[in-house]
């Protein structure tokens, strides 16, 4: 591994930090390096508050002068929230500025960088870019398609099987798999469901971190949780109500908001509703990825429609037998080609119960 790599390696592990606490923006980090020293770094913590630039020129106080920078997204040359962070190195007076990829954001790439090099700093693009890109794509995938990162959790017996023939589901899988959809949820913009899960499982989708792995000290931020179905009926006494976070209802019919109910009116599509269009909604209101905990009605059309992007899978070593549910209601398959193939990116042993990841190849469809 190189110098630069290196450097660029430590400002991931800092963006990473903030994996659970900047959405909607994206997660950033950087180091000063000087005299092949680290002076400062830093990383974005929470939406609205200082970028990872600052943070690190803060923590370099004078000693920035002449230093290389290393930051794992473009610094930003516009003012949001915040003031440009391409400004800010400018005025530290900065040597170098070694960037992992440019900022995807159409209406914004670019122009960091532009500003740093009228300013005479040297700027080197590219390093680790495929690390950096996985660490936002959910940021990523919004910027450039208009559309959120698509994650469906599942839990699954060993035979296939995602619930009893009643419904019933909890629990599959042990205390260490459940966890660890704790932190799938705690990255997520959004949780989503169908009806048919909330009357049946009567989830609450919330974080609830256990042990030493959400940010010590900081507020859990709350993902928006989505109900999907034509006219959702759901029973004031269900869990998703027991708090004041956010839910947003998508359906086909106009209905009134409530005091924690949100509501998004799309078109049907094949007498339900229209799945492509709702994610193009759910990006424009800011949101990068979501996970679906769903059954597989909901979870069959989304795959149908090409809109599941990840597949996690957990794997539990119990068998459940034929009457149980499958994980995805498909139309009926034909022939081997017409099969859903998958890539396999990672599989690990989670307690008891193994996590398969998975991505969709969506050219065999059909």
């Amino acid at each position: 591994m190189s110098t630069n790599q290196t450097y660029m390696t430590r400002a991931l592990q800092l963006a990473n930090r903030g994996c659970f606490t900047t959405d909607p923006n994206p997660r950033v980090g950087c180091v000063l390096v000087k005299d092949n020293q680290i002076i400062g770094e830093g990383w974005h913590q929470r939406a609205g508050e200082a970028h990872a630039e600052i943070n690190a020129l803060n923590d370099a106080g004078e000693q920035s002068k002449g230093a290389d920078c290393y930051v794992t997204l473009e610094p930003c040359g516009h003012f949001g929230r915040t003031p440009p962070c391409a400004d800010a190195l400018i005025q530290a007076d900065v040597k170098r500025v070694y960037i992992a990829m440019q900022d995807p954001n159409p209406q914004v790439a670019g122009q960091g960088i532009a500003k740093l090099k009228e300013a005479g700093i040297e700027v080197v693009v590219g390093i680790l870019e495929n690390e950096a890109e996985q660490l936002n794509k959910g940021f990523c995938k919004r910027m450039r398609t208009g559309r959120p990162f698509v994650r469906s959790k599942i839990a699954m017996s060993l035979d296939g099987r995602t619930a009893m023939s009643s419904g019933e589901s909890q629990w599959i899988t042990g205390p260490e798999a459940r966890q660890d959809v704790q932190k799938l949820r705690a990255q997520s913009s959004a949780i989503m469901t169908g009806t048919g899960t909330i009357l049946t499982d009567d989830p609450s989708l919330t974080v609830r971190p256990e042990g030493d792995w959400y940010p010590a000290g900081k507020e859990v931020r709350q993902p928006l949780r989505i109900v999907v179905g034509k006219d959702p009926e759901i029973p004031e006494y269900a869990h998703l109500f027991d708090d004041l976070h956010e839910v947003l209802f998508v359906t086909t019919k106009q209905r009134e908001r409530g005091n924690v109910v949100d509501v998004l009116t799309v078109p049907e599509k094949n007498g339900n509703v229209d799945l492509t269009t709702m994610m193009t909604a759910l990006a424009k209101r800011g949101i990068n990825e979501i996970m679906v905990e769903a059954g597989s009605t909901l979870n069959g059309a989304l795959l149908e429609a090409g809109l599941i992007d990840e597949l996690i899978i957990y794997m539990a070593p119990k068998l459940m037998g034929d009457s149980a549910k499958g994980l995805f209601h498909l139309p009926e398959l034909q022939t081997m080609a017409q099969n859903i193939d998958l890539n396999i990116t990672d599989i690990r042993a989670v307690g008891n119960d193994w996590r398969i990841t998975a991505t969709p190849n969506y050219k065999k469809v059909g």
